[in-house]
């Protein structure tokens, strides 16, 4: 029987795994993309309401440069590689947020937000495309929904059919989302989100590089953050939602030879 009850569960949970573009990671996705697109818009529309954006015209002006350029060279990537499905309900936005908080999101479906407090560690588009090829890679592997997955598996909430939980009360479903996007965690999926921030480095070095911004400003641009955080000062890597800055700048450091290729490419045209 227990053999009966494990072969059932496993096969659940492959028919729910799909495989993260470019690393060919299997990853658990439960929620429908209609209704998790859904939920996102209302949220980032809900968060520019309360959120002043930037009056600063030339910075905005390079935020959403950057974010197009990054947008179209994920969209020829997926072309390319046979999954424009996976982003064809897309609805990219790209804004500056007058705030002095050093952050920057992406919602799933392309929605991205850059604070002002993140732009004089940027220095350039450069460095600006670095963070959003980082926060955009978040969407495309759709790493919100993968997380989303987990915390409905380990908390019960899945129904039985396997799609989607707890219709009937959008604020759960509202702080899952929230969660998912990195505004709230807890130490046990705390692994898990480091997992998916490294990926996001892998990821999103290589559509920042096919849009034609230069790999090498990477580890740069966080040795820039380490310093604005004091020094590098971090807690260890077990209570750290993120590697740490030093893990983060030697993975990046070991990916630039091959992200060159694709920099070479799109400077060369």
């Amino acid at each position: 029987m227990k053999r009966i009850i494990v072969f059932v569960l496993s096969a659940f949970l492959f028919s729910y795994c799909t495989t993260v573009p470019l690393t060919g990671r299997r990853q658990l996705k439960f929620m429908p993309d209609s209704e998790l697109l859904t939920m996102s818009f209302t949220q980032y529309s809900q968060f520019l309401s309360q959120h002043r954006l930037s009056t600063n015209q030339t910075q905005t002006a390079v935020v959403r440069e950057v974010g197009v350029r990054i947008q179209q060279s994920v969209e020829k990537y997926m072309a390319d590689n046979n999954m424009t499905d996976r982003i064809k309900d897309f609805r990219w936005e790209f804004n500056l947020v007058d705030d002095k908080q050093v952050n920057a999101f992406c919602m799933p479906g392309g929605k991205v937000v850059i604070y002002t407090g993140i732009m004089p560690i940027c220095q350039d588009a450069t460095g600006l495309a670095i963070v959003m090829g980082h926060e955009i890679a978040h969407a495309i592997a759709e790493h919100g929904n993968e997380r989303m997955s987990q915390t409905m598996l380990a908390n019960g909430l899945l129904t039985v059919g396997g799609a989607v939980v707890q219709a009937k009360n959008p604020s759960l479903t509202n702080q899952l989302l929230l969660q998912a996007a990195g505004v709230a965690t807890n130490l046990g999926m705390l692994s898990f989100s480091r997992q998916h921030e490294s990926e996001a480095d892998h990821i999103g070095l290589i559509f920042s590089s096919m849009a034609g911004y230069d790999p090498r400003e990477a580890p740069r641009f966080w040795q820039r953050m380490a310093a604005a955080s004091g020094g590098g000062q971090q807690p260890p890597a077990f209570l750290s939602t993120h590697p740490s800055h030093e893990k983060r700048i030697q993975d990046l450091e070991a990916e630039i030879p091959a992200a060159m290729k694709y920099y070479e490419s799109a400077t060369r045209k």
